[in-house]
């Protein structure tokens, strides 16, 4: 299991759009990929679940995988959300 907080850098924020893509991002790999806040933990494969979160920009989460490939994942995820 890998835990890597983050700062959101997303200039959208995080709307239905970026939600979205994210979702279709954490989907790619077979690992289980949750995003966490202080009182929240979130499958980042659930775009219900991802809006619900009602994340914006400037937040900071912690993105949790667990499984084969959770290294690629939490990587993608930080990569997609901090837009590096």
């Amino acid at each position: 299991m890998i835990k890597k907080p983050i700062v959101i850098e997303l200039s959208t924020g995080m709307e239905a759009r970026p939600v979205a893509m994210l979702v279709q991002v954490a989907s790619q790999f077979s690992s289980e990929v949750y995003l966490e806040t202080p009182d929240k933990r979130v499958n980042a494969k659930s775009i219900m679940g991802m809006m619900a979160l009602g994340l914006d920009t400037g937040e900071s989460v912690t993105v949790v995988a667990n499984g084969d490939d959770e290294k690629s994942a939490v990587d993608s995820v930080e990569k997609y959300l901090t837009n590096k």
